[in-house]
């Protein structure tokens, strides 16, 4: 006869596990429906037993030249964090320690930003990257990706900071250390994990993001999100091929966040207890 404790425990890990499940199965069956024929997977569950084949991936491999498109989505990404990371780390070390009686409008106005449909603006952004000849051009989606994940990381990083005891900051004041010393040398390895993490969530909306690489880029700097899209054509659409391609495009980041799950979830639980 198990315990209330025990039943707890019991209950909660089935509950888990099939949570987990219902997340993972579409990924599964991506994975899966890329190994079929177009006929195949057409059929949907119907075709449970099939013969792999390597078609599709053959196919994306003749038609595009997916290593350089990995490669833009790499460098956009990562760049993109670090950018927004070292403009939100001055911005939220003054909100913190240094706060005025609009702190808390201006984090509410920089969240607001967020609210605005990307569509609202693509027009004016548009004409401004071709009036200085950055369509197509890594840079573009650099300086869209990074103010577009800027009110994230602000706010991440801010909760974090919050957690810093400002007593710390205010001895290394008085000790005769710049801000730029408080930052480097004592906010930035107390919240570490925290900064971590706004770092890994920042990369997967980067490399997640498909409607500014889709109407900014065509070939040159066009990530992994505009090879996706392009598998959608008005003959319809190829659901074997765009599987194989929608995992080449995934496989990378959940690798990268399979990796890094241990500093993900350290970050996201850092200050949780005091």
């Amino acid at each position: 006869m198990l315990s209330a404790r025990q039943r707890t425990t019991l209950y909660s890990g089935i509950a888990g596990w099939t949570l987990a499940l219902c997340l993972f199965f579409p990924i599964f069956w991506m994975l899966v429906t890329s190994f079929k024929t177009e006929a195949e997977a057409i059929g949907g569950m119907n075709s449970l037993f099939f013969v792999p084949t390597l078609e599709n991936y053959t196919a994306i491999n003749e038609r595009a030249n997916y290593a350089s498109y990995l490669l833009n989505s790499v460098v956009v990404s990562f760049t993109a964090t670090v950018l927004a990371l070292a403009i939100a780390l001055p911005t939220v070390y003054s909100m913190v320690f240094f706060p005025t009686g609009r702190t808390k409008d201006v984090l509410m106005w920089i969240l607001s930003t967020k609210m605005l449909p990307p569509v609202g603006v693509l027009v004016p952004i548009y004409l401004m990257f071709k009036s200085v000849h950055l369509i197509d051009s890594r840079a573009a989606l650099i300086v869209v990706y990074t103010f577009g994940n800027l009110p994230i990381v602000v706010w991440m990083l801010y909760s974090f900071f919050k957690d810093v005891p400002g007593e710390i900051i205010e001895a290394s004041r008085m000790d005769g250390a710049t801000t730029l010393q408080q930052i480097r040398l004592i906010l930035v390895p107390l919240t570490l994990p925290g900064i971590a993490s706004t770092g890994l969530l920042s990369v997967i909306l980067c490399w997640n993001e498909a409607f500014w690489s889709i109407n900014l880029t065509s070939t040159a700097a066009a990530p992994l999100t505009s090879l996706v899209a392009s598998f959608s054509s008005p003959e319809g659409l190829f659901w074997a091929k765009l599987s194989a391609v929608s995992s080449l495009a995934v496989a990378p980041i959940i690798l990268f966040g399979w990796i890094t799950q241990k500093q993900l979830v350290r970050g996201l639980t850092f200050g949780a207890v005091k």
